[in-house]
């Protein structure tokens, strides 16, 4: 049975540490990791066995993976408004692919987002100014299912 809401089930994630490619809430997780954990809880299962990946996103060939995987899986929508459970696509520098997922975990004023991170672990950080410029998607969960 699911419970809770998508910021409740990411904020249950709190602490679990990086580690490339992993999704288990306490055990270890990357960005996509924790996406797909959310995703288990709040939709129900993966849609798609993700095939193996490398850190860089397929930078070097400046191929757009895992925003046009978000893009087939979550509700796109503008990024002028963003709501607490949104998740959100970064690029991690300027002329790089997108290669960063988190979820926002409050909105208003003064915004959160949840999200797993090299050396971090997963963690809820201020959505500062240098993290919200590097916003290039927005995404909602599809609708729950019973």
């Amino acid at each position: 049975m699911m419970s809770g809401d998508v910021v409740e089930i990411a904020r249950s994630w709190i602490g679990t540490p990086y580690v490339h490619q992993a999704s288990v809430a306490g055990a270890g997780a990357d960005c996509l990791g924790l996406i797909r954990g959310v995703w288990r809880e709040y939709v129900g299962a993966e849609p798609e066995v993700v095939p193996p990946y490398s850190q860089d996103w397929s930078e070097p060939q400046r191929d757009e993976v895992l925003w046009r995987a978000t893009a087939r899986f979550f509700v796109e929508k503008s990024g002028d408004e963003l709501r607490a459970g949104d998740v959100i696509l970064f690029r991690m520098r300027s002329g790089g692919v997108a290669k960063h997922l988190g979820i926002v975990g409050c909105d208003g004023p003064e915004p959160t987002f949840i999200h797993s991170f090299a050396g971090h672990g997963v963690v809820e950080n201020a959505l500062s100014d240098p993290w919200r410029r590097r916003i290039v998607a927005v995404f909602e969960f599809p609708s729950r299912r019973v």
